[in-house]
């Protein structure tokens, strides 16, 4: 246990999402995989890559492009999804991990594979010698690996570290674990498992968080020995989530002084940037007392609290808050900035565009610089996601008229431009009216008689995007369109009707060129 250096596995853009309504398109998870090499994460698990066409071609363009981290992709045992998975990680050259997963526990043996214990160490040594074909660095996941008798687990370390695994995680897959018997069962596996004493090759461990315990089981497993801990930013994933990327890297920086010099190479000044461009991304708002990146998270509203903020910081705070990003918002951009100064602002910013994106959105910046007197850098970073977020347009808004009062129906006017079809010099315009029980619902209402789509809202939230009366507003919508499936849509304007508008016709046109999504695999 010499080695204090705790390795940050990141699965936002796999696990993370994964959580229903949160997936991403691939200039989205681009701009995550970009952000996440900027905070500093050591491996990026940037998908599945067997799962579907999309996700095969954003971990390969995730290994393409990204430089840093190891790009990690994650894979059952079986033969056709380690194949996927070391073809789409090619790019990755040697920064390359292939992730295997395969269940061990009992309840996991009898009911969903209905194998034996000799069965699943020879699946799980051939799965880690196929993998080996492609990579050198293999990571081995025995899934439900906390519900798993702690005696086979020990043989599963040893048989697939043996075949050549240099990673072996072990996942609470279920959140079923308490930090006392999880710790004690890392610490089993490291007394028990040469290789994890020697340095041969190392624990890894999981941790979601139904019942609330994710980071503090991690840490706890930290101190038994693990030296990876997988996490994704905000905790977003599965279920109740994972755990949280900033808090697990803050409370290592914070309580060094109880966790004995443990430390990791998260750049945590990126973190609050990280958690927005998550949350915009995902559509998963952060709620305002979460820990290290909620609104809440550094606000004192008691009279003593601010008393003592006031005579010494640390009377009341245990981290800075600029050690984490949080700060004055930089000088913002008026509607007389040129484009050269809005470029030279999203390349300060960290965003990668290109001179369409960059005229697109100078076209937006001078549409909401003259409805207000400063567009702050959060502004402009929501104009920028919402072009990332943008899918091949069927459908645009080209004219939007609302009336409502509380005596007088709701009626709302749009007219929407269809994409001109391959052939036709034209595009074609309609125009219908609806009403509703407030000017949003009309809208939507009316923009589903004129796209011919029957959506159903199942989540809508808005929030100011930066100060004052006149912020941008930022409009994220859940829809199902009658599959079962969750479509997020995005929309910002300084009028919450219109970026309303926007954030649902996003969703349906994301609907209407989206492929039906495969069923996910189990995974850890």
């Amino acid at each position: 246990m010499k080695d204090k250096r705790i390795i940050i596995f990141d699965t936002t853009l796999r696990d993370g999402e994964q959580c229903p309504g949160a997936s991403m398109n691939l200039r989205e998870k681009l701009e995550v995989a970009r952000q996440l090499a900027r905070l500093k994460v050591d491996v990026i698990e940037a998908g599945f890559p067997v799962i579907s066409d999309g996700d095969f071609e954003a971990v390969q363009a995730i290994a393409r492009e990204i430089r840093g981290p190891v790009i990690c992709g994650l894979a059952r045992c079986v033969a056709r999804d380690i194949d996927a998975t070391g073809a789409a990680l090619k790019p990755a050259g040697k920064r390359g991990r292939i992730h295997i997963v395969l269940a061990t526990s009992k309840i996991h043996r009898e009911f969903k594979l209905g194998k034996a214990q000799d069965e699943i160490i020879r699946l799980a040594v051939e799965g880690v010698k196929r993998a080996k074909s492609y990579v050198k660095d293999v990571e081995f996941s025995p899934e439900d690996g906390s519900r798993t008798e702690p005696e086979f687990l020990v043989q599963v370390c040893k048989a697939v570290i043996a075949a050549g695994a240099t990673t072996v995680n072990i996942p609470d897959t279920v959140g079923w674990a308490v930090p006392e018997q999880y710790g004690a069962l890392i610490k089993r596996l490291h007394d028990e498992v040469p290789e994890f004493q020697n340095g041969k090759a190392v624990i890894s461990v999981h941790c979601h968080n139904d019942l609330g315990l994710a980071v503090a089981n991690s840490l706890a497993a930290v101190h038994a020995g693990a030296r990876q801990v997988e996490c994704t930013v905000n905790g977003i994933g599965e279920r109740a989530g994972n755990a949280a990327l900033e808090e697990v890297s803050m409370a290592l920086k914070t309580r060094g002084d109880f966790y004995g010099g443990f430390s990791c190479g998260i750049n945590t000044r990126e973190i609050l940037k990280s958690s927005r461009m998550v949350s915009r991304m995902s559509g998963l708002v952060v709620q305002r007392s979460k820990a290290i990146v909620g609104e809440n998270a550094f606000a004192h509203g008691s009279g003593i609290h601010q008393d003592g903020i006031l005579k010494k910081r640390e009377t009341y705070e245990i981290m800075d808050p600029k050690d984490v990003g949080w700060g004055g918002t930089e000088l913002p951009l008026t509607k007389h900035s040129g484009r050269a100064a809005v470029a030279w602002r999203l390349k300060h910013l960290g965003f990668k565009m290109t001179e369409a994106d960059v005229q697109a959105i100078f076209a937006r910046f001078k549409e909401i610089g003259d409805k207000k007197k400063f567009v702050y850098d959060d502004d402009l970073a929501a104009l920028v996601e919402g072009q990332i977020t943008e899918v091949p347009e069927t459908w645009s808004l080209e004219y939007l008229h609302v009336t409502s009062g509380n005596q007088t129906v709701p009626t709302a006017t749009v007219r929407l431009k269809k994409a001109a079809k391959k052939g036709k010099a034209e595009s074609e315009v309609v125009q219908d009216a609806g009403i509703g029980d407030g000017p949003v619902d009309a809208a939507l209402k009316a923009i589903d008689r004129l796209a011919k789509t029957k959506g159903h809202l199942m989540d809508y939230s808005l929030r100011a995007v930066s100060q004052g009366k006149d912020a941008l507003g930022e409009v994220t919508v859940k829809v199902n369109f009658g599959d079962g499936e969750l479509v997020t849509g995005k929309g910002a304007s300084t009028d919450v009707i219109e970026a309303s508008a926007r954030a649902y016709l996003n969703a349906v046109n994301r609907f209407l060129c989206e492929e039906p999504q495969s069923q996910r695999p189990s995974q850890p």
